[in-house]
């Protein structure tokens, strides 16, 4: 690759300070930027959060002509316009979300060389007048967002991606940029051969959100457990994710009566109500969002704090991309999920009901298999997460298991008797019943069935219901034990089961600890120190941080644009630290190029000066 020139390197360094406020690159990000300046298409697969879209912003502003955004969603649209309008660049996107006259002008204004940033649909752009209208523009660059969406081996193929494909062919010397935060070896190498002609350059930052932290809890009362982490969060905005549509309304509801201002989203619901639902979420600070995965791609709120599954997700790519919502900008948030035996039948049923060829529900299992071996992690949950993803890291020293895990134990003797109670059993029985007869109840199902005579019943009393709930959940876990889909969730023993039950392995467990991961912080690294630090302000610095939010709520209403796109928490903190007293100080502040610079530091400086 052929280093950009001296001007076009200045030029792209001046538009990183002066439009966008930063001072220097993220990882990953110049060398994708260079490629393109050199005139070669790119994929990036970079985590969220990472500065993706900083990766053809700063291109597009460095290059003369267009730049064409490839956009899935119009509320993902509108808010990257509105930030980069903001910030002083001529955006503007086209959408069925305008009136028809306002589309002509903007058309209008982007044939006469007034716009440098056009954002479309795959849809609006892949039509054929559109095409023809393109063609005539000086193009120099096509930027693809959440391009997985053109892989049928990615997480969320998308039909109406495939016709991207034709771009290549159709402006042969314009490069292209693929942007992704999920795709795989195999996902990467089918978007290169469908989007960029076979030939890219291959960029892969990593998959590692130190910012987040990881957690997992056995689900017991979950509701309980709901508020108990919710707790750790007022007035702090973050994603609750459900199975079902059901689900997501009765824990909405149940929210809002509990005092935690709490809105639905699912697929359910009427366009109009999701959109001012989502609209809410995104513009106000401390709403929590109800959802299924309905909500989830293009959601680009910097300062969600939280993601919390109160049921299983599919598989560990979903995972990384749902809890991937949290913490864009980079602050400290917090991922937990909350699973049981019962999840983990209706996934294993769902996966089966699908529909699809035998190879696909084989691999649709073995992705499901990996999230619970996650979930059952002996040691630190990102080492495992990111090994997944094909990445080595050292423990990181402050997801659950590093900061509170309970040490496993042999439990072999306690294995072998459950798989021969279940045996004995006939195999058809779910959790509860095995446990019943484990603990020696006599109800009127453990009599009717003649189990108050088998040698297991009341063999494992000593343990109690709950200890017992969890070694089964393990041992399904682990592939000792299997559920029936078919039936009403019984247990059958697999192929590892009876190797426990013939003594040829031994069978090591962690007993359940307190409902949630305590998070006692003993034994931080540095990273997250780091991270911490960027929010951890004094008394008297914090009460300037809360009325800077309150200014930044004001604005954001008076302009009608989500409060993080006049500043995001990052930058907030960074002025209540550094407390600027002049426009050279506050344009110091991270996030404050020249645009904002001249739109807002005589009102945040007036604040400011009321504090010293």
């Amino acid at each position: 690759m052929n280093a950009p020139s001296f001007e076009a390197d200045e030029k792209k360094f001046r538009i990183l300070s002066e439009v966008f406020g930063f001072s220097w690159f993220r990882p990953g990000q110049a060398e994708v930027i260079d490629t393109l300046l050199d005139g070669r298409s790119a994929l990036a697969v970079m985590p969220t959060g990472a500065g993706k879209s900083l990766c053809f912003q700063v291109p597009a502003l460095t290059l003369d002509g267009l730049t064409i955004v490839v956009s899935p969603l119009i509320a993902l649209m509108q808010d990257q316009v509105a930030a980069l309008q903001l910030a002083g660049v001529c955006a503007e996107a086209i959408n069925s979300g305008k009136e028809r006259l306002e589309n002509v002008e903007i058309w209008r204004r982007v044939a006469s060389g007034e716009v440098s940033i056009l954002y479309l649909s795959p849809e609006r752009l892949m039509t054929e007048p559109m095409l023809a209208a393109v063609s005539s523009l000086p193009i120099s660059l096509f930027a693809v967002d959440e391009a997985h969406c053109i892989s049928q081996w990615g997480p969320a193929f998308r039909p109406e991606y495939a016709s991207l494909s034709r771009l290549r062919k159709l402006f042969p010397n314009t490069p292209i940029v693929a942007l992704t935060a999920t795709a795989d070896a195999v996902t990467r190498r089918d978007i290169v051969d469908k989007l960029l002609g076979g030939n890219a350059s291959i960029f892969v930052q990593g998959f590692d959100r130190p910012n987040i932290r990881l957690g997992v809890a056995f689900k017991q009362d979950w509701k309980s457990q709901m508020l108990a982490f919710l707790s750790r969060h007022k007035g702090k905005s973050g994603i609750i994710y459900c199975l079902s549509r059901k689900k997501t309304e009765e824990t909405a509801t149940y929210l809002v009566a509990e005092g935690i201002p709490a809105l639905p989203y699912h697929a359910g619901i009427e366009s109009w109500q999701r959109e001012r639902n989502q609209d809410r979420f995104m513009a106000e600070d401390g709403v929590v969002m109800v959802a299924t995965i309905a909500f989830g791609m293009g959601i680009d709120k910097p300062d969600v704090r939280f993601v919390l599954h109160i049921d299983l997700p599919s598989s560990m790519e979903a995972y990384y991309q749902e809890f991937g919502r949290a913490g864009r900008d980079g602050v400290l948030a917090e991922a937990l999920m909350l699973y049981g035996l019962g999840d983990i039948r209706l996934r294993r049923m769902f996966i089966e009901d699908e529909g699809g060829n035998d190879d696909r529900r084989r691999q649709e299992h073995k992705r499901l298999d990996a999230l619970l071996a996650y979930c059952e992690a002996p040691t630190c949950r990102r080492q495992t997460l990111l090994a997944y993803f094909g990445e080595e890291r050292q423990p990181c020293g402050h997801c659950d298991l590093c900061l509170d895990a309970p040490e496993a134990v042999d439990g072999t003797d306690l294995a072998r008797l459950a798989l021969n109670t279940i045996h004995d059993t006939g195999q058809r029985f779910g959790a509860v019943h095995v446990v019943d007869v484990l603990i020696g109840a006599k109800n009127e199902k453990v009599r009717k069935f003649g189990h108050d005579r088998l040698d297991g019943h009341g063999a494992g009393k000593r343990l109690g219901k709950a200890a017992w709930h969890s070694i089964l959940r393990q041992l399904v876990a682990g592939g000792h034990l299997h559920l029936d889909l078919e039936g009403f969730g019984g247990l059958a023993l697999g192929a590892r089961g009876w190797e426990i039950i013939e003594g040829k392995e031994r069978f090591q467990y962690r007993p359940d600890a307190a409902p949630l991961p305590k998070g006692n912080g003993k034994h931080r690294n540095r990273t997250v120190a780091a991270i911490e630090g960027e929010v951890d302000l004094s008394g008297r610095d914090q009460e300037l941080l809360t009325d800077l939010k309150s200014l930044r709520s004001q604005i954001s209403r008076l302009r009608g644009i989500p409060a993080y796109i006049v500043f995001n928490d990052r930058s907030l903190a960074d002025m209540a630290r550094r407390r600027p007293a002049t426009e050279a100080e506050f344009a110091a502040v991270h996030g404050v190029g020249q645009a904002k610079l001249k739109k807002f530091a005589d009102e945040f400086l007036a604040l400011i000066t009321e504090h010293n």
